[in-house]
This record gives structure tokens, sequence and C-alpha cells, in this order.
């Protein structure tokens, strides 16, 4: 598998369309002009590129003219892989382009198909796609490290270094399968006194000790809660598998079986790390986009893998929910000289009232900063950030036992000064945003018994499983004022 270009775009306020890195790579470019003949479609100049990733995102500026075709809310992006149009509608087009975002980065790589631009195969038996975007994500690892949004001179630093880094994760644009360590410089840009440890051809650990096998399963949550009759919530649930095997020697063969309760949703659009050596082919045929099948394949779902040295990511999945975690409502009414709020959260029954953390923030937008706030909850703590006009709930690790907490009371904005401004934010637009990490629990039930991972190695190494769930993007509209439609997610 190769890679023909790559891209490191910023659509960030001020410099939106701007690209921080690019890399081509020619002696791939040569061989896909090879195969595809007088098919062939060059990679544009890296000026055009932005456009064409923010026209296929809906990412373009808001003073730009309406396009059904690019700016329809009904046009949902599920996939991965997209197609850029080189020529405008109706002309040439790249594909599949690979596209990985994290906050105001774009990460996009063009992997070669050696196969016929048409008919086009589908997407699960490209092994290349599979394979660019596990690159892209080891690279996001790389760039937004553990915390997923980097200071501007960090994140400077690390796309600096990241030409050194493509040299070790993708010579001549080819992938190996040891991304680089999150967030971290690579050994050739900050050598350290024990110099740098390469990976033998029969992949030898460097581990001493016990053998251990760590598996890792999150699910992420996204939510957009509006209450209001005339707009529908939605939400959806992203799911991924962490793996690391440290064993001495050489690295064994392993298995992993994810299973799924006899009631529960089928995993759908699930995309495996290039170290997997065998699948059912039904395990890539649920995807989100068509309509749900009662045949599909419900599990288990069995990964036998070579393991690589470093930590991987294994799988990635989707997962079709009957409910989100927390349901909320939010209240805002404007008086003469404060607002009077009102927010009431519910946990769901569904899910286990023992959290690691769990804080909403309300933020305040486009007003004078806070004086007095005088707001009372009946559960949990509040702190109040007058210098951000931000009001922080700390709910802590339990709910009431009636799985129902409220906040209300009113906030008066005296001061002087300007607070934050968001142009989105005006009038009584506003929203809070959940963070929450619940242990031990996945919304789809998805789960990996320690038993169930098979480890072919004499050396009997201790198998470590565990399983999380982890807020992202979860917002509560203020129902008393306008909000944002977002597309894309599973009606509730």
């Amino acid at each position: 598998m190769s890679i023909r270009a790559l891209w490191v775009v910023s659509h960030e306020k001020g410099e939106s369309g701007k690209v921080r890195f690019s890399r081509r790579f020619p002696t791939v470019e040569f061989r896909a002009k090879s195969l595809a003949g007088t098919q062939y479609v060059a990679v544009p100049e890296d000026r055009v590129i932005p456009q064409l990733l923010l026209t296929e995102l809906g990412l373009v500026d808001a003073d730009k003219p309406y396009v059904e075709a690019r700016d329809d809310c009904a046009r949902q992006h599920r996939s991965p892989a997209v197609e850029l149009r080189v020529d405008g509608p109706g002309g040439r087009t790249l594909w599949p382009v690979l596209i990985v975002t994290q906050g105001a980065l774009i990460l996009a790589c063009l992997p070669l198909v050696e196969a016929p631009p048409e008919p086009r195969p589908p997407l699960p038996s490209l092994a290349p796609v599979s394979q660019g975007l596990a690159l892209l994500s080891g690279l996001q690892d790389f760039l937004c490290g553990p915390g997923g949004k980097p200071e501007p001179d960090v994140l400077a630093s690390r796309l600096a270094a990241l030409p050194s880094v493509l040299v070790q994760v993708c010579p001549l644009g080819r992938p190996l399968d040891t991304p680089p360590p999150a967030g971290s410089v690579p050994v050739a840009v900050a050598p350290s006194p024990g110099g740098a440890q390469k990976q033998p051809a029969w992949k030898a650990g460097v581990h001493r000790g016990r053998a251990v096998v760590s598996v890792a399963l999150t699910e992420k949550v996204r939510s957009m809660q509006y209450g209001k009759s005339s707009r529908q919530d939605l939400w959806d649930v992203y799911g991924m598998v962490m793996c690391k095997c440290e064993v001495e020697g050489v690295l064994p063969n392993v298995t992993v079986t994810l299973t799924l309760p006899p009631n529960g949703s089928p995993l759908q659009d699930i995309l495996v790390h290039p170290c997997v050596t065998s699948l059912d082919a039904s395990i890539l045929t649920a995807c989100s986009v068509d309509e749900n099948d009662s045949s599909a394949f419900s599990g288990p779902y069995k990964f036998p893998f070579s393991p690589p040295l470093e930590l991987f990511r294994l799988c990635s999945y989707t997962s079709q929910v009957p409910v989100p975690p927390i349901l909320g409502s939010y209240q805002l009414k404007a008086e003469e000289n404060h607002l009077k709020v009102n927010v009431v959260l519910k946990l769901h029954e569904s899910v286990k009232n023992s959290f690691e953390y769990c804080e909403a923030h309300l933020p305040f937008f486009n007003k004078n900063l806070m004086g007095n706030v005088e707001v009372k909850v009946s559960s949990g703590q509040l702190e109040v950030s007058k210098e951000k006009n931000l009001l922080v709930w700390v709910l802590g690790q339990k709910f009431p036992k009636s799985r129902e907490a409220s906040l209300e009371g009113a906030i008066y904005f005296s001061g002087t000064v300007a607070g934050p401004t968001d142009p989105l934010c005006t009038g009584l637009t506003a929203y809070i945003k959940l963070y929450f990490r619940v242990p031990d629990l996945t919304l789809s039930g998805c789960c990996v018994d320690q038993h169930s991972v098979q480890v072919y190695s004499s050396a009997k190494p201790r198998i470590v499983t565990t399983r999380e769930l982890v807020s992202s993007e979860y917002y509560i509209w203020n129902s008393t004022g306008d909000a944002p439609i977002s597309s894309g997610l599973t009606v509730l």
C-alpha cells in the first residue's frame, strides 16, 4: 500500500484554507500514472486542495453563495472517503481521498488504489483505505497529543517535525505499521541517550518481565439536543479498540473477540488495522448509510492479527443506540439586566450511575462580563469564571438517586468590559456542553472478555481488558433561542 499525497489543512478562523503541511511522493505518483493510463488524474497544486476539501466537507465561508449540492443540511458526510472534483461538477475526480478532522485541523491523504477507476470497487474491499486511515489516525495522535487540542506553539513544533516523522512511518510513501508516539517528537528528531530502537523483520519485542496484552475499548458519544418539537434531537456513537502487546522476544499472533448483548444493535462502518490477518467479509458489509437490515451480522466479531510493537488501533466502528446517556433541558429568559437560567439533566436508567467525572459548561457570549451570579444547584458544585463568562457545574461521580439534577437562578452582566464573543451565539442562542467519562460501560453493550483474547504463545501473558464511555461534542441548546441544525446523527 502506498500514499500519493498527504495534506494538513487548517480551517481555523483567520487562516481557513491554509495548508499547514503537504507531502507528495513522486515514485508513487509515477506508479499511479502507469496503472491508470488514459484515465489518470493528476493531483492538483496545493493552493487548490484546501478549497476542494472545505467545499466537500461543507466548511465554506458564510459569505459564499448557497449551493444546494454542497450546503444542503440533508447532505451527510458519513464516509471518511470522499471524492474531490478537480475540474468542477461533471469533471474529473480524485477518489478515494481519506479525511480525518480534529478541531480546526483537516488531515487528508490520497492512497494508491491498484484497481480500475471504473466501476469503483466497494470501500470495504480496498485495503489502502483502512491502511490510509490508520496512518492519518497515527499522525492525528502525534500532532494533537492526548488532549486533542495542543497550544499553537506546540502544534507548530510538531508540524515542523512532521517531515522527519514521515521518513520513519511512511518512507517513500509506504506506511509502516508502527505509528509515532502520541504528541512526542520522534527519535530521529530528538535523540535520547539510549539511542533509537529499530524493529527487526521478525518484530522482536524489547519488553522485559511478564508478558502483558492490553485491550482497551472506548466509545465516544456525540449529541445535539434542542428541546423543541420542531427539531429532532440527534446523537451517534463511535467506538474504537486500542491494543498493545508487551512480550519478550518474538511477538505472538493474537485474536481479540468483540461481543454484543442478545438485543444489541450490530456494529457498523467497521474499519480494521492492516495487521489483521483475516476477517469475515460479513463484518465489513454493515454500513450506517444503508437502511437497517435485520439480517446484519451481530457478532461475535473476531479479529486475528500479528501485532506491531507499539500501541495501535485494532478497529473502529459506529453503533445505533436507542437513547443518549444524559437527556437535558436548557431554558434562558432575558430580563432587564440579567438572564434567568433553568437546567435539568436526567441520567438514563440504562446507564450506570458511576462517573469518573461529569461536568456541564455553560458559556455566555457577546455580553459584558458577569457581575452577580445567583444560581443554585440541586447536586454537585458550581464554579464561576467571571473573566470567561463561564459557569462550570461539577456534578461529580454520581447523580442523585432520582437520576435527575437541576440548576436555576439569575446571572447579572453588570461589568463594563466586553466578554468573549462568538458569531453563532447571539441573542438567546446558547448551549451547554457536557464532559463525562463512565468506566466499565459502553452504550452499544459491546465488550471484550479477557477470556476470549487468545494469545498463541508459550509465555502465557496476563490479559488486561477495559472499556469506557466518553462524551464528545455533547451539546444541549437553549430551547427558547435559535440553534444550528446538525445532520448526520441518529434521530432520537
